[in-house]
């Protein structure tokens, strides 16, 4: 059984046999993965088609959630924010080790993030559609939104930040794989969040003007332009 060296992922490992097969084996020969690095090699490249499915499951959610098909994009537009920040995490952090990269556990930490980004943002769009509801204008709904939820989010946002710290300086049997889901975790949410709280609510604005359908109530006979005949 070969395991990869310390500092180095299962990718890379494979990656090395597989090199190393095509330089020394003869040509009548060929060789087979097993277990652990079968399920790897069969999973890789799949990552797109999980990181779709789940936008398209949240979006369906959030959907019924709001009875409406537009306001769920003000949510999920803000979703590629943390995906940004995550990879930046990830670029940043490889100048400490190489076994930082965009392997399986970072895109489960990715999948991670698509829910995460969108609890911080489903806090905010939520009360701006009770506020739309109540009359307002979708500028003042945003604002008073952003600013009643701004301590929520940034409590439940930076006990979760912290909560993964541990991972990011974890040690031993397994560590690897913690140190990528937490740095993927720690960076992308950090960023969500410092950004978010300003994005969202503009998305929500844009949503509202351009893509949402309301009826707004007709002004009364001759309050506008002129008066009403006797």
């Amino acid at each position: 059984m070969i395991s990869a060296a310390p500092g180095y992922t299962s990718t890379q490992a494979l990656q090395a046999l597989e090199e190393v097969a095509a330089a020394m084996l003869p040509s009548d020969m060929s060789y087979a993965w097993n277990a652990m690095s079968y399920q790897e090699k069969a999973a890789e490249g799949s990552g797109s088609l999980v990181f779709v499915m789940a936008l398209v499951f949240v979006f369906l959610i959030l959907a019924a959630q709001y009875e409406s098909w537009s306001l769920p994009f003000g949510v999920l537009f803000g979703t590629p924010i943390a995906i940004c920040g995550a990879m930046f995490g990830l670029w940043v952090a490889r100048f400490f080790s190489a076994s930082y990269e965009n392997n399986v556990f970072a895109q489960i930490g990715l999948v991670m993030l698509i829910g995460l980004a969108a609890k911080n943002a489903i806090l905010i769009v939520e009360f701006a559609r009770t506020e739309i509801e109540r009359g307002k204008e979708p500028v003042e709904a945003a604002l008073a939104a952003a600013r009643l939820r701004f301590r929520p989010i940034l409590m439940t946002s930076f006990a979760f930040i912290l909560g993964v710290i541990p991972l990011i300086l974890a040690s031993g049997a397994g560590a690897e794989a913690r140190k990528i889901m937490g740095m993927t975790a720690f960076a992308g949410m950090l960023t969500a969040t410092l950004v978010g709280v300003v994005l969202v609510p503009g998305l929500f604005v844009v949503v509202e003007r351009y893509l949402t359908r309301r009826k707004h109530p007709a002004p009364a006979a001759g309050t506008v332009g002129e008066e009403a005949e006797p």
